[in-house]
């Protein structure tokens, strides 16, 4: 190891590529003051760009990074970040990044740690774009981003079944129907199976920053059970919502059964009663969110028809359930395979017993 590292020292083609590395990084320091975040981004970005130009160029192995670890260690002591592993990231990152205008325009914006996990955890270009955009527009911090990765965001969000389009604007309906998913994920309530909609709606009160957090940003809790009355009767919304960027109510009706075409009448209801008592004359349409066990999408979509207000109608899971894919399914063995193997095995135990 030691004879591998020394011979980079001696190579001139070498000492030239480290002393534009430290030059570089001289070059951004002063920057990284005034603009910490974007501009170590940037740098790390260049420095991961120089590595993989140098290596396709020079033939180096991976044995260079650590020798260039140690020398800029060496020349900025002062400077964290350029551990073997975190240069290992830069180039990967510059590999992953070859557009330098996406860096710099998104990119950057979003921490170190940020951009790790989004390295480590997708693996298509379209989908690691896609989560930097929503972390910069919705502020998520980096155990948030982890969250929504997790979560598999980037496939429920925007799956909604709505009837959006044919109440709202183009505009207000594409922005309204990416602002709900599909289905929601509440694993924080644990697993005991909830029956009744009371329970239901006292564990996500409980829970009120988790459910937050798994609505989205912009969301707003009003109240539980917010009384209205009209006609001399007394009804009781689930769960009433303001929502801070579409400047709109959002009553949500929640039910621990299977969808059912009266539950749209039921939420279509609330809502005419919302817009008449609670909306300001510079809200928009009240937008009912409906949660349901189960739905068949052919049923929501004739059940939505003819209704006047936008209505959304989603699941709700309380486990993050993953799914395997069916290539590795028809990969795993049945348990008459396993039975099968360990017959062939105890026959081979005895056939060695009886050998002796």
């Amino acid at each position: 190891m030691t004879k591998v590292l020394e011979s980079f020292k001696t190579d001139n083609s070498y000492s030239e590529f480290i002393a534009e590395v430290k030059s570089s990084i001289q070059n951004e320091r002063m920057k990284a003051v005034i603009s910490a975040n974007r501009h170590m981004i940037i740098l790390y970005w260049k420095i991961g760009s120089m590595i993989l130009e140098k290596q396709k160029e020079a033939g180096w192995g991976a044995k260079v990074i650590d020798q260039i670890s140690i020398d800029l260690k060496q020349e900025f002591p002062d400077m964290k970040g350029f551990s073997s592993r975190n240069l290992k990231y830069m180039k990967r990152f510059a590999e992953c990044w070859e557009d330098f205008e996406i860096v710099q325009q998104a990119v950057a914006q979003l921490p170190w740690r940020s951009n790790i996990l989004i390295l480590d955890k997708l693996h298509d270009k379209e989908s690691r774009l896609w989560y930097v955009y929503e972390a910069i527009n919705n502020g998520w911090s980096s155990s948030i981003l982890d969250l929504q990765i997790s979560s598999d965001l980037i496939h429920r969000q925007n799956h909604i079944i709505h009837n959006f389009s044919n109440i709202l604007p183009p505009a207000e309906s594409d922005l309204v129907s990416h602002i709900f998913k599909d289905p929601y994920l509440f694993d924080f309530l644990g697993t005991d199976e909830l029956k009744r909609e009371k329970e239901l709606e006292m564990k996500l009160i409980q829970h009120i920053e988790h459910f937050l957090l798994e609505l989205g940003q912009g969301f707003a809790f009003v109240g539980r059970q917010v009384k209205v009355e009209i006609g001399g009767q007394e009804f009781f919304v689930d769960l009433l919502f303001y929502h801070l960027r579409l400047r709109c109510y959002i009553v949500v009706e929640l039910k621990t059964c299977d969808f059912e075409p009266g539950h749209i009448a039921q939420l279509n209801l609330y809502q005419n009663i919302i817009d008449d008592t609670f909306r300001h004359s510079d809200d928009k349409l009240t937008i009912g969110l409906l949660l349901v066990k189960s739905k068949n999408k052919v049923i929501v979509e004739y059940s939505l028809a003819g209704f006047q207000k936008p209505i959304g109608v989603a699941e709700w899971k309380q486990q993050m359930i993953k799914e395997l894919p069916e290539n590795l399914l028809s990969d795993l063995p049945t348990i008459q395979d396993i039975e099968e193997e360990m017959k062939k095995e105890i026959g081979m135990k005895k056939s060695k017993r009886a050998a002796k």
